[in-house]
């Protein structure tokens, strides 16, 4: 699965993951998304699926800062729009915060769904909290992982109690 990032430039450069994610190569900064893409948007009417890595060849996450998020996300992107369902933040600005993904948790969090663990990981070890990341969400994300509905993502939800799901 390739990995791309929309670079919006609206945070310190220095704490960008995104940043890092390019300086590794583990994934390419883009000005525009394409149509065979999925697009991590947090207001997408639908959620993401492991059934849908067959409608895409990319992930793409659009760097942007939470401060800002509803403005950037009202234009439309190119692309199949997906909202990732209910995880922990496990970054130290976010800890422990619903849905508060810094971007290489967003893309962590989907290519884990879209049945890519090992790319999970090495997405991840690149962070000292990367590990705090996955140990917070390893249950959901396996649950995640499995469901076949958003009918199911709900039931995954309800069981762990999650809020705003």
């Amino acid at each position: 699965m390739f990995l791309r990032v929309l670079m919006l430039k609206q945070d310190d450069p220095r704490k960008c993951s995104a940043a890092k994610l390019v300086k590794f190569g583990l994934a390419k900064s883009v000005t525009r998304t394409a149509s065979r893409t999925l697009i991590l948007n947090p207001f997408s009417k639908k959620t993401l699926l492991n059934s849908d890595k067959k409608f895409v060849n990319s992930i793409t996450g659009i760097d942007c800062s939470w401060n800002l998020v509803t403005p950037t996300f009202k234009k439309p992107f190119t692309g199949i729009s997906r909202k990732l369902p209910p995880l922990l933040a496990g970054n130290p600005m976010n800890y422990s915060k619903l849905n508060k993904l810094s971007t290489v948790e967003a893309l962590a969090g989907a290519v884990y769904i879209l049945g890519e663990p090992d790319l999970t990981h090495d997405l991840l070890q690149k962070f000292k909290w990367g590990n705090t990341f996955f140990e917070l969400n390893k249950n959901l994300l396996q649950d995640y992982s499995k469901a076949q509905s958003e009918a199911e993502i709900l039931e995954i939800c309800h069981e762990y109690r999650l809020a705003n799901a």
